[in-house]
């Protein structure tokens, strides 16, 4: 598996690193909620390796706290799937089952994956953290990456990251994410302004992909309507919302 290409990007302090194998009982016990979890979690997981825990005593940035989170450590581990594993419900089951906020690396097959999500108080169950929307890199190959896959691993060392406390340094590993995203749809990898320009690119992202997914249908229909005059109207929405594209990309790459 080709984690190393990304654990080296990261470049966690040494004194950060924890190397344990996390057991797969583990993750039953805590991370699936249902029979048919449990056997994704069996069937999928090859391996998981618990690699780092960033803590305010070793990464120098201040722990915090609020009425919502709290973040005292982030863990990063890497997940080694089988060929045939549910991938995208793995890294979703794992991200529920580690208790800290997660920095992800998945493997399957040739490709790896990047994966974060920010982590809450459960507003129904005292004690319990619920995690919030899932950010996840497309799979590539580190060890061949693309330009904008160079640029991405360029910019995820801890300590290019924000260093006001562990919620803004996950904040910024989370932003990265989204600029990779961004850039496989304008070409060119950037991250976004200060403020709320890591908030609108993933407005925009996650509007382009609900455009994308309504285009894959009216296609479709449009390929099978016989009245003339309703593939016309079928086209014209197409082309409106193909135009709604280029304009939410070229948005993205001033962000």
């Amino acid at each position: 598996m080709t984690f190393g290409p990304v654990i080296a990007a990261l470049a966690l302090p040494d004194n950060a690193r924890v190397d344990q194998r996390v057991p797969k009982k583990l993750m039953l016990e805590q991370g699936a909620p249902t029979a048919a979890d449990k056997r994704v979690i069996q069937d999928g997981i090859e391996e998981l390796f618990w690699v780092a825990a960033l803590k305010p005593t070793n990464a120098g940035v201040p722990e915090f706290r609020d009425e919502v989170r709290e973040y005292l450590e982030i863990a990063v581990l890497t997940a080694a799937l089988r060929a045939d594993a549910k991938a995208s419900r793995l890294v979703e089951l794992i991200h529920r089952a580690i208790p800290y906020p997660l920095v992800l690396v998945a493997a399957q097959n040739e490709g790896v994956t990047l994966s974060l999500a920010h982590k809450r108080w459960s507003q129904g169950e005292a004690g319990k953290v619920v995690i919030e929307d899932v950010r996840c890199t497309a799979a590539f190959r580190p060890d061949s990456p693309k330009p904008v896959e160079v640029a991405f691993l360029g910019s995820l060392a801890v300590a290019r990251l924000p260093k006001g406390d562990l919620y803004a340094l996950y904040q910024g590993w989370l932003d990265r994410v989204a600029a990779l995203e961004a850039a496989r749809i304008t070409g060119a990898f950037a991250l976004p302004d200060a403020g709320g320009g890591g908030s609108a690119l993933r407005e925009g992202l996650d509007e382009h992909n609900r455009i994308e997914r309504e285009l894959v249908v009216l296609r479709a229909r449009a390929k099978k309507e016989k009245q003339i005059n309703r593939r016309v109207e079928l086209n014209v929405k197409i082309k409106r919302l193909d135009c709604e594209l280029s304009a939410l990309a070229g948005r993205m790459a001033k962000t």
